[in-house]
C-alpha cells in the first residue's frame, strides 16, 4: 500500500472544482444561518427541542468536529453535508465510517463520475424501467495546501482500480487518521482528468450552484441533459 508520506504535498493554490448532488437533498439551512461553531451549537440545541426533522436534516453531526466546518462561507451546508450524511456503503477513499467531499476538475468530469455510480446503483433495481434523476451542479472553491498528490501515480496504480477500493480505502483511512486534508487523484471515469477527495471541509472557501442536470434511466442511463443555469 502507498502511504501518505510517499505522496508529495500540494502547495497553497486556489482551485475551482465541480460536484453534482441529487436535487432531492436541499441545502441544510442551519449550517448557512450561523457564523461560527459556538453560534451553531447554541442554535442547534434550541431547534432540536422544537424541530423533530432537525436530526434528519443536519445528519450525524457527531461525525465531524464543529471546528472543521467553515461557518460563514457561501454554501457552507454543501461543504458540511458529505461529512454528516455518510454513505454506509463507502466510496473510493472511505469504507463508510467517515465522509469525504469529492469534487472534479470540470463539470463534465463530475457528470462522468456520477453517471458511473448511478448506473451501477440503479442497475441493481430490476423493477426500475423508467426514471428521471435531477442533479444540482455545484462550483466549489478551495485551497490545495497540504493535500497529498496521488495524481502523480499512474491510472494503473491500485488506488485507481475501477472496482476494487481496498487499496484506496487504506490510503484514505491513513490520511484521515493522520488528520490530513485530503488528496488529489486521477479521475477513473474520465481518464486524463482530475478529482479531489477532501477529508475535511476546512479548505473550502465557497460553494455555489451553477446549473441543473438530468439523467434519464430507461433500463440504463440513456441520456444526460443540462437543464438550466442557476437562478
Amino acid at each position: 500500500m502507498v502511504s501518505p508520506a510517499e505522496l508529495a504535498e500540494r502547495p497553497q493554490q486556489a482551485v475551482q472544482a465541480h460536484r453534482l448532488v441529487n436535487s432531492r437533498f436541499p441545502p441544510i439551512d442551519l449550517f448557512n444561518d450561523v457564523a461560527d461553531a459556538a453560534e451553531f451549537e447554541a442554535l442547534y440545541q434550541i431547534q432540536a427541542l422544537t424541530n423533530p426533522r432537525l436530526l434528519n436534516e443536519v445528519g450525524r453531526i457527531e461525525l465531524i468536529a464543529l471546528r472543521e466546518i467553515p461557518f460563514g462561507i457561501p454554501g457552507c451546508s454543501y461543504a458540511a453535508a458529505p461529512f454528516t450524511h455518510v454513505n454506509p456503503d463507502g466510496s473510493r477513499f472511505s469504507d463508510g465510517r467517515f465522509g469525504v467531499l469529492y469534487v472534479a476538475d470540470t463539470v463534465e468530469t463530475a457528470v462522468a463520475e456520477v453517471h458511473h455510480h448511478q448506473q451501477r446503483y440503479w442497475s441493481k433495481v430490476p423493477e426500475l424501467s423508467y426514471e428521471r434523476f435531477v442533479f444540482r451542479a455545484l462550483v466549489c472553491h478551495f485551497n490545495e495546501a497540504g493535500l497529498r498528490d496521488a495524481a502523480a501515480l499512474s491510472l494503473s496504480h491500485p488506488i485507481h482500480a475501477p472496482g476494487d477500493y481496498s487499496h484506496s480505502h487504506q490510503l484514505g483511512a491513513a490520511i484521515k487518521h493522520q488528520g490530513g486534508v485530503g488528496l488529489r487523484y486521477c479521475s477513473v471515469r474520465s481518464p486524463g482528468n482530475l478529482c479531489w477527495a477532501l477529508m475535511t471541509p476546512r479548505p473550502v472557501t465557497a460553494i455555489h450552484q451553477s446549473a441543473h442536470y438530468e439523467m434519464i434511466w430507461n433500463g440504463r442511463i440513456t441520456s444526460v441533459n443540462r437543464l438550466s443555469n442557476a437562478t
